[in-house]
């Protein structure tokens, strides 16, 4: 596996932990605890951006 597959893999659980805080912000009856959330999933989509890239099925190109 080169740097860039790491790289690659280690974005992708990023991102898939970004989505798993969305869902459980979705579902969270506390306002407060729905922010800070959101919050973490922001910082964890905003590092995959930069250590990995365009997300699956995005072209970077564009």
């Amino acid at each position: 596996m080169s740097a860039a597959d790491s790289s690659r893999d280690s974005a992708q659980q990023m991102r898939q932990k970004a989505q798993k805080l969305e869902d459980a912000a979705e579902t969270a009856s506390d306002p407060k605890e729905r922010e800070q959330l959101q919050a973490k999933a922001r910082k964890l989509r905003k590092q995959s951006e930069q250590q990995g890239g365009a997300p699956e099925g995005l072209d970077p190109m564009i």
